[in-house]
């Protein structure tokens, strides 16, 4: 038992001592493989300090060129994005342009088509208005209130009526029988006697007034224009027209 604990003291006592000798020999290799990487010509070896400058100076230039690179790959990538933003932004507003004219033309397309559609109706108005005959106002026909103007109003209503007649046949006929009285009244004929007398400026009795009145004018069988044409109906569907009765009828 002592025996072994004995050696086992003296291998991790002999173990130290290689370490050591495994590091000299480490540094010595070091040392060699430095001095023989030297040029041949060179007359004096430097070792140390200068050769750490050296490595450091040759890094640094490395990491300069490193640096520039990355700093001109960055800004030709700027570049590149600053080139594609200024092609997008005129594409946007080439689009927006387009959109804005197409707009403008439909609008001006629209404006057209709204004006010729109000000319059209203008004109067709324009067209309907010199085709419609121009109707001018007609004033109402006035007679005068005495036995021209009365034989005047009867003969434009018998014509309206269709009955026959002339303003001589019925001058004729009222001056005979009325003289031109509009109230004149026969007293004494056989019609008188039976309470049925003669009125009016062609004398007619009240039952011949009221079966052969005119519509359109008065049931007074003394109003003028109601008594001659109701008179001139009479004669025109007995005699044939006033114009044919020369006596009393």
């Amino acid at each position: 038992m002592p025996k072994n604990i004995l050696n086992r003291a003296y291998s991790r006592q002999l173990t130290k001592h290689h370490k050591i000798a495994v590091a000299g020999v480490a540094a010595l290799g070091t040392a060699a493989l430095a001095f023989s990487a030297a040029p041949g010509n060179a007359g004096t070896v430097t070792t140390g300090a200068p050769a750490a400058t050296a490595q450091v100076a040759a890094t640094g230039t490395v990491l300069q060129n490193v640096k520039g690179t990355v700093t001109d790959q960055l800004a030709a990538k700027n570049i590149k994005l600053d080139t594609l933003a200024a092609q997008k932004k005129a594409a946007d507003a080439a689009t927006a342009k387009q959109a804005a004219d197409a707009a403008a033309k439909k609008a001006a397309v629209a404006a057209a088509v709204t004006k010729a559609a109000q000319q059209h109706v203008v004109t067709a108005a324009a067209d309907r208005s010199a085709q419609r005959p121009q109707m001018q106002p007609v004033a109402a026909k006035t007679y005068a209130n005495n036995l021209d103007g009365w034989i005047r109003k009867s003969l434009d209503i018998m014509k309206a009526k269709r009955i026959p007649g002339s303003y001589n046949g019925l001058h004729r006929n009222i001056m005979r029988e009325s003289s031109g009285n509009p109230y004149a009244i026969n007293n004494w004929d056989i019609n008188a006697v039976n309470g049925i007398p003669s009125k009016g400026l062609l004398q007619v009795i009240p039952p011949t007034f009221q079966a052969y009145h005119v519509p359109g004018t008065s049931w007074n069988i003394y109003d003028p224009v109601a008594n001659i044409t109701a008179a001139a109906n009479y004669a025109a569907h007995r005699y044939g027209s006033i114009d044919n009765v020369n006596s009393a009828y």
